[in-house]
């Protein structure tokens, strides 16, 4: 420190000047450190190589989004809870107690909550504690009667009563999970439950007064209009045939369907036909005729006319032969009262508790006891809570300074033989493997803005062999060819955890890989363009000679089209051929002069110069293609993936040539192995074409030299 300022060291790595964040004294002044000289801003809390949960935590206002202030609330508290915050440079996985500052309330606090934890899982003993530990809340408060949570169990109570009562409000309003991973009930379940016993005591109360109107038969109303609906529009559609046949006797027959339907089932089993007679009218039509009760019944219909009979007609009418239809009406009116109060129901959900059970627990001081329970959970709320808040101190401890590395500066990500928090894994695609591979949350979205990283990207869906999880992730190609990279191609994706996933490449951003396959490009282009253009002309002729032998055959297949041409053949007009081979031959002398001077002109060149011609003009194919390479290559960025995906990076991320061949490994022999070049599926070249190169350089080197010196104009020209 100088003059009460904390004085930061930094370094240029990435094309960028980055922080080094290398003591406890720089996490605690690093409120003070320009938000402008952080790499990133803002980062996702999910899809990240980091433990979620801690993320979560540090994430306060819970948007899903870790920001600035609340890295540096989180700094500011992990650093004041333990004595050295250097030891948070270390990011141990195992907490020691004694690092604890116990000096503050708040740090007694946390140690004895620490050592609770301990002594609920058996550990006693123990001097250090994990976040599986801390983590482990069904361990932790399983033998505890009150976790501060504000949710009872049957454990919350020895009183059998009030278990069951417990029970009971489970299964009518629900339950939730306290602390130890038991089902309980809150305070709102308590009251929820009683209001609605009310409301059922109340709403049932209405009938009890009302006996006569409400429940005209007693207790068994439910089940007698159960059977009055069952019945009630086959009856109806009884009554109405009646009519019918009363005002027209010559409708009866036809009103019966009788005779017609019958004759479609006769021939069957009827016992398997009931469905279907059921479908008859429910008694034989007739003009003004009452419903038979007693004979006379279509047989599918009987049984549950005869209960109809049983629970209404007899008590109502105090008969069982027979039901008039203006009797059938008054039926009707019976029910109103009924159909209204049960309209009015409330209280449903303790409905199955029956009357009587419910009536219990109201008049019982179950509520109460139920009440004093959850208040001597709340009692220890704050006690839980610091428990809960020893999770909180292990996981800072153990994650916080990942999170920095990767946040305000890009340490793991430069840092050899680390991996980001935003690298997901490895794809090994083309016998190479792609480090850098980060999850995409937003195809289209990502896709657009990735293409400003000025990287080849490669975009693929990868399933899970074991879970059949999917998932889709960018890869950056930076080193190798391209040449077989296209879309449907199969790789094969490697986790962080070492689970393998099937990928498959979805789309591919290309960009330059490297200033060698930038050299060889435009030759390769130029060969695409003359091998399509093959296919193209190849094509066109197959099918012009398919065509032309077509019409030929169409031409030759009568012999009248033949005897009916009776006029001659043109003469062969030969002054027209010689104007086609003196075009052709004008055309050769052209090219050859071309040729003849570019080879005149590079055979007078003294002979070192030759190298330097061909080199220049290498140069002039490839050249430009390489300048572009390079000064993209020199400029690819990171950001605009990571941006993409959530980030707010706040910073360039540069992956230069030599940075970039650290993240695509190519395949190499092992060192020391052995190679048998003897292959005996290997192509049998030809000698023949070797010794006709050989022998066109020794001719041209020997035509050089004879025209060099002159003999060649000599023999040719005669001087």
């Amino acid at each position: 420190m100088e003059n009460g300022k904390h004085i930061w060291n930094f370094s240029s790595v990435g094309g960028v000047k980055r922080v080094n964040i290398e003591s406890g004294d720089d996490l605690k002044a690093l409120e003070s450190l320009d938000q402008k000289l952080w790499t990133a801003l803002s980062c996702p809390v999910h899809g990240l190589e980091i433990d979620a949960k801690t993320l979560e935590l540090i994430d306060t206002n819970n948007d899903g989004r870790i920001r600035v202030p609340e890295i540096l609330d989180a700094v500011k508290w992990i650093t004041s809870v333990i004595k050295n915050p250097d030891d948070l440079l270390k990011q141990e996985k195992e907490f020691p107690l004694s690092a604890i500052n116990d000096s503050t309330e708040e740090g007694k606090t946390l140690l004895a909550s620490a050592q609770q934890i301990l002594n609920n899982i058996g550990f006693g003993n123990a001097t250090t504690i994990t976040v599986e530990e801390t983590s482990d809340t069904a361990r932790i408060f399983a033998g505890t009667m009150f976790n501060g949570d504000g949710v009872i169990t049957e454990d919350s109570t020895t009183d059998i009563e009030i278990k069951k009562l417990i029970n009971e409000i489970m299964l009518c309003i629900g339950s939730i999970g306290d602390r130890s991973g038991k089902a309980g009930v809150s305070e709102k379940h308590i009251n929820d439950f009683y209001e609605n016993c009310e409301l059922y005591s109340t709403w049932y109360s209405k009938a009890e007064n009302d006996l006569h109107n409400i429940l005209p038969f007693g207790d068994s109303t439910e089940d007698t209009v159960a059977i009055y609906n069952e019945v009630k529009s086959k009856i109806e559609d009884y009554f109405i045939r009646c009519r019918l046949a009363e005002f027209d006797p010559q409708l009866v027959e036809v009103l019966n369907m009788l005779v017609s339907r019958f004759e479609v089932i006769s021939p069957k089993d009827l016992t398997t036909c009931m469905d279907e007679i059921a479908t008859f009218p429910i008694a034989k039509i007739e003009a003004g005729k009452p419903l038979p009760l007693d004979k006379g019944i279509n047989p599918a219909w009987e049984f549950l006319l005869s209960k109809f009979v049983k629970l209404i007609v007899v008590p109502k009418f105090n008969q069982n032969i027979s039901l008039k239809e203006s009797e059938w009406k008054s039926l009707s009116d019976i029910f109103n009262s009924y159909h209204k109060w049960k309209s009015e129901k409330e209280g449903i959900a303790v409905e199955q508790l029956g009357l009587k059970r419910i009536r219990e627990i109201l008049s019982g001081k179950g509520k109460e006891k139920l009440k004093e329970l959850v208040e001597k959970d709340n009692a220890l709320e704050s006690e839980a809570n610091s428990i809960i808040l020893v999770d909180k101190l292990v996981r800072f401890y153990r994650d916080i300074f990942t999170l920095l590395n990767n946040f305000v500066t890009f340490y793991d990500f430069y840092s050899p033989n680390k991996n980001a928090i935003f690298q997901t894994g490895t794809l090994f695609i083309d016998q190479r493997s792609c480090d850098l591979c980060i999850k995409v949350n937003n195809m289209q979205k990502h896709s657009t803005m990735a293409t400003l990283s000025g990287m080849f990207l490669i975009y693929c869906d990868c399933t899970s062999k074991i879970g059949k999880e999917k998932m889709t992730i960018v890869a950056a190609m930076t080193n190798g060819d391209i040449d077989n990279l296209i879309v449907g191609k199969n790789a094969i994706f490697y986790d962080r955890n070492g689970m393998d996933w099937d990928a498959t490449v979805i789309k591919i951003i290309d960009n330059p890989i490297s200033i060698r396959q930038a050299f060889w490009s435009p030759y390769r282009k130029v060969s695409k363009f003359i091998e399509a253009q093959i296919n193209k002309i190849a094509s066109e002729r197959e099918n012009e000679v398919q065509k032309t032998t077509t019409s030929n055959i169409e031409k030759t297949a009568t012999t009248k089209i033949e005897e009916s041409t009776k006029t001659q053949a043109p003469p062969f007009d030969i002054g027209k051929f010689v104007g086609i081979f003196a075009a052709i031959g004008l055309a050769l002398g052209a090219i050859g002069g071309v040729l003849a001077s570019f080879i005149s002109g590079f055979f007078s060149l003294v002979w070192w110069k030759m190298p330097l011609a061909l080199l220049g003009i290498i140069l002039v194919i490839s050249g430009p293609s390489m300048i572009i390479a390079w000064l993209k290559l020199r400029k690819r960025n990171l950001a605009p993936i990571l941006d993409a995906n959530g980030w707010a990076i706040n910073a360039r991320a540069i992956i230069n040539i030599p940075f970039g061949n650290t993240l695509t490994h190519l395949a190499h022999l092992p060192k020391n192995s052995r190679l048998n070049l003897n292959d005996p599926f290997t192509n049998k070249k030809s000698p023949f074409l070797k010794i006709i190169i050989i022998s066109v350089v020794f001719i041209g080197i020997i035509a050089y030299i004879l025209w060099k010196y002159g003999y060649l104009q000599m023999w040719y020209f005669g001087y």
